[in-house]
């Protein structure tokens, strides 16, 4: 294959912002070591993943499942005097609002952050790229 097309690529992967998401997943996870399934012919790691897209050499489940791994990465190790220490806190305190530039903004712990899925990550990343005409 010579060029690859994003019809090449929408063969295996129809919606166009999933194939966007996983083509820069599997990039990452080229550049990161994993083993390419073809042959590099001097091409960079976008198109390369590409390539290998088009020619149905992924699974692109697990790519998804790396790219909603990659989104659920906020595990932070807390000793346990500071697990006691939240616990103790009061449901007041575990919820603080900022003003920056004149806009309030509520920080939540981490571990109130709910787990993103699948279907939320590629569904907010459609919302991103699609315009109301």
């Amino acid at each position: 294959m010579a060029r690859v097309t994003v019809e090449d690529c929408t063969k295996v992967v129809p919606n166009r912002f999933e194939l966007v998401l996983i083509a820069a997943q599997r990039a990452r996870d080229i550049s990161a070591g994993q083993e390419a399934t073809i042959e590099r012919e001097n091409d960079k790691n976008a198109v390369l993943a590409l390539r290998e897209i088009a020619l149905g050499n992924v699974e692109i489940e697990d790519v998804k499942a790396n790219i909603v791994r990659g989104v659920n990465r906020h595990d932070v190790e807390v000793s346990e005097d500071e697990k006691l220490a939240s616990l103790q806190q009061s449901e007041d305190e575990a919820v603080s609002t900022e003003q920056v530039d004149g806009l309030s903004f509520t920080e939540l712990e981490q571990e109130e952050a709910p787990a993103v899925s699948e279907g939320d990550v590629f569904a907010a990343a459609e919302d991103l790229f699609v315009s109301e005409d």
